[in-house]
């Protein structure tokens, strides 16, 4: 389950579109953030998708992705171009194919690997979709695991929302700002479909004689739309956004993907995945439910720049800057996986995020200021810099973030319990820590 929204000029401070996407995942599925270079490919050559081999393309644009562990595809990404893409489980009354198929991750990679706009992005995916279909399982221990997928797809200069259904799909402009949250959402108005999205819903008998064509009303499953909690979800980040409209900058963006709903807020108190800041909490409705990437990208036709954390539960990690001009990303450690390793950050990191979950609003507000303090001195330090100062700045932002962390928690493992979070709660993460080493 993920949160993805969008802002254009007109709605933010700088004037400059802001883009931000949270990745949630199960507990234990690592997250790599990855930069690729552009790269020439000679005639013939073919790409090994997840599950699918398809053409390879003459030259891809260079990439940052953050992207599960075990999928080529990714949950959120970037081209050199300025394109920003991120997508959203959604579930819809078309069929699921369980093999052979492209992921939305997939999708998501090859439009930032081939296009140059946000509108050629939107042309690739679905030119993508109608010849090799979706589909294929997408979850790591969750097998069984299918779903549909929509996408907020971004560049300096516009922003799209593409929402799909099986093989049908349905395109939006957005005006001035927009969500998404694992349901499906255009309605009435849109400016590209498939040719045959609406006569397919007229023949299944989801449109009515004499009634209007609603994407969102035909095609939308109830059960897993309501029972993801994404009405919840969008609402909040909607409301978020309207509540700074004008006023968006990264620091806002980066509460947003932080919030929790409310200022007393407990993981362990409630059933549904209803927070944009996730937390995993039990293996019926909250396993597939753990922020584990995090991407919030201010763009500009002359400057695009893209924080990140590399790490799992935004509220506790420490956005870092990244440009394109830099290259290559600092040594994030070890190859990632699905067990505990010291030598990598994001399981560094989550030592500390699962430390804090066991007295949850205490040990975060601990932590919070510094936290804060942090990113402003990031934020100050990266204004107004060329290229080659910016690469610094990264490496040691990155580098002080994992120093800090390190210090976090060994601040946090002498602080009494003051809350002890409810037993199945306590459960749950046992056994994810135990499956993971993480003890």
């Amino acid at each position: 389950m993920c949160d993805t929204f969008v802002a254009l000029p007109t709605a933010t401070a700088s004037g400059k579109i802001i883009f931000g996407k949270n990745s949630d995942r199960e507990p234990n599925e690592a997250q790599a953030l990855e930069y690729h270079p552009a790269t020439e490919y000679q005639k013939g050559s073919v790409l090994l998708c997840t599950y699918l081999e398809i053409p390879q393309v003459p030259q891809t644009n260079a990439v940052l992705l953050s992207r599960p562990f075990w999928m080529w595809g990714a949950e959120i990404g970037a081209n050199d171009k300025g394109v920003v893409i991120g997508n959203e489980a959604v579930w819809s009354k078309m069929p699921l194919v369980k093999q052979g198929r492209l992921t939305g991750m997939d999708l998501l990679r090859l439009g930032l690997e081939r296009a140059t706009t946000a509108e050629t992005a939107l042309e690739t995916i679905t030119e993508l979709l109608t010849e090799y279909g979706q589909g294929g399982e997408c979850g790591y221990q969750t097998k069984g695991m299918v779903y549909h997928n929509s996408f907020i797809i971004a560049d300096p200069r516009e922003a799209w929302v593409l929402e799909t259904a099986g093989s049908l799909w349905v395109a939006l402009r957005v005006k001035k700002t927009y969500s998404i949250s694992n349901g499906l959402t255009i309605g009435e108005h849109y400016q590209y479909a498939h040719p045959d999205l609406i006569d397919t819903a007229r023949k299944k008998g989801w449109l009515k004689k004499g009634q209007t064509f609603n994407f969102a009303h035909c095609y939308s499953d109830w059960f897993y739309t309501t029972f993801s909690g994404s009405r919840k979800r969008r609402s909040c980040t909607t409301q978020l956004l309207e509540k700074n409209y004008s006023k968006l900058d990264l620091k806002l963006a980066f509460s947003i993907l932080r919030d929790h709903g409310r200022t007393d807020y407990r993981p362990d108190e409630h059933f549904l995945m209803n927070c944009i800041c996730a937390h995993s909490a039990n293996p019926v409705s909250r396993h597939s439910a753990q922020s584990t990437g995090s991407l919030v990208a201010e763009l500009d036709p002359k400057l695009q720049e893209f924080w990140v954390t590399a790490t799992s539960a935004p509220c506790t990690s420490i956005f870092k800057p990244y440009r394109f001009e830099n290259g290559n990303l600092p040594d994030l450690g070890k190859q990632l996986g699905a067990n505990y390793s010291p030598n990598s950050s994001w399981w560094r990191h989550e030592r500390l995020h699962r430390t804090i979950l066991g007295d949850f609003d205490a040990r975060l507000s601990i932590i919070e200021s510094e936290r804060n303090k942090l990113e402003e001195y990031y934020l100050k330090q990266t204004a107004g810099k060329q290229a080659a100062e910016i690469s610094a700045i990264t490496s040691d932002a990155f580098n002080t973030a994992d120093r800090v962390e390190a210090d976090w928690l060994a601040r946090l493992a002498e602080e009494p319990v003051k809350n002890q979070p409810r037993y199945y709660y306590r459960r749950y993460w046992k056994k994810q820590n135990s499956r993971s080493g993480l003890i």
